[in-house]
């Protein structure tokens, strides 16, 4: 059966993440972390960058992506 990921070309290049904004609930869902650990990171400056839209929190699929392959490189470098 096709996934939606087989159906969307684009999604190759984003890395299978979505087209749109994420938010804060979409961060903590992905990394299957508590809610108040995304706003830690944030407030840590440790986690994937953020950005206001008004008073609401979103992240750039592209900047998660970046952040994740960092971290991916960083452990690998230091293993």
């Amino acid at each position: 059966m096709a996934t939606p990921r087989d159906l969307d070309p684009r999604a190759a290049v984003r890395g299978g993440l979505p087209d749109r904004y994420l938010t804060p609930d979409d961060i903590a869902e992905m990394f299957e972390v508590p809610l108040e650990t995304v706003y830690q990171w944030r407030k840590k400056r440790t986690g994937p960058p953020g950005f206001r839209i008004g008073k609401h929190l979103r992240y750039d699929p592209a900047d998660v992506r970046a952040y994740v392959d960092q971290r991916k490189h960083a452990d690998a470098t230091a293993a």
